[in-house]
């Protein structure tokens, strides 16, 4: 297909099979060579603190000591236009409605994520642990939600791709599974299946294709060893009309509801803009 075939592409009743069957699903390409390149590029000027506006992104970001360490930033959408045409792009929201079986898209944040090429090094420094992103998202009251990670490269096994664990939607919330920065990779399998099934099944992209994720999918990855940083801008999204939680759970997302949230109140901003609408 070409480019602007793929881009008015519609998700087949296949694909939702895919996505509710596994808790995954990979798209085809998202974005083309130029738009890549103008990503990778905003990833330079991101780690540099080169920033677009006078804005600051959700969490204050250094380089870290350790070249070896996984850097992510979260909102890079406050700082970076070209982050921000991604991320907010009405084409991703929606395919993430369709999975969804919804008529309304938000974006709940998104990340910028950085992991460094170590060649063939013994290091675990930039493995992401097994985890369920949804066990950071417990103050919204639905687990219904999507990551969609898109490649700014080919990516696989050898440059650190990401893995996800199918089916493991189905389990769901696991407590503890708040471990992203957990990096020992045996350990957490250990802990997280509890008797269960565990298959690990990679996500093979190509530069511009995303894979979508359920909420509660468990996934993780290892390091990457090659000599090449691996690239990606994530865009986790939510159900219009996904609200608040209160006393569950501290995110940083609540301080965005304003001075005094509610329980129930919607996450319906402009933090959380509307990417999709029917």
């Amino acid at each position: 297909m070409s480019l602007q075939a793929e881009r008015a592409y519609k998700i087949t009743a296949n694909d939702k099979e895919v996505f509710h069957r596994d808790g995954y699903w990979i798209s085809p390409k998202l974005i083309d060579d130029d738009q890549i390149e103008r990503l990778r590029k905003a990833h330079e000027r991101i780690w540099s603190g080169d920033y677009d506006g006078d804005g600051l992104p959700m969490n204050p970001f250094r380089l870290p000591d350790n070249p070896h360490a996984l850097r992510k930033l979260d909102n890079g959408w406050w700082i970076n236009d070209e982050v921000r045409g991604v991320v907010t792009d009405p084409f991703i929201g929606e395919l993430a409605a369709d999975l969804l079986d919804t008529d309304e898209i938000r974006l709940w944040h998104d990340q910028v994520i950085y992991k460094p090429g170590v060649g063939l090094n013994v290091s675990q420094d930039g493995n992401v642990g097994w985890h369920q992103d949804y066990g950071y998202w417990l103050c919204s009251n639905s687990s219904d939600m999507i990551t969609v990670w898109i490649a700014l490269q080919d990516t696989d096994l050898t440059n650190g791709a990401m893995s996800t664990i199918l089916g493991s939607h189905k389990w769901g919330l696991i407590q503890g599974s708040d471990s992203f920065f957990n990096q020992n990779m045996e350990e957490l399998k250990e802990k997280h299946a509890g008797g269960r099934d565990w298959v690990e099944e990679p996500c093979i992209l190509k530069a511009g294709q995303a894979s979508f994720h359920h909420g509660l999918t468990f996934h993780g990855s290892g390091p990457n060893q090659t000599l090449n940083p691996r690239l990606s801008i994530v865009a986790h999204v939510m159900k219009g009309g996904t609200r608040y939680r209160a006393g569950i759970q501290r995110h940083d997302n609540i301080r965005l509801l304003g001075p005094r949230p509610v329980d129930g109140q919607a996450f319906d901003n402009d933090y959380f803009p509307v990417l999709f609408q029917r």
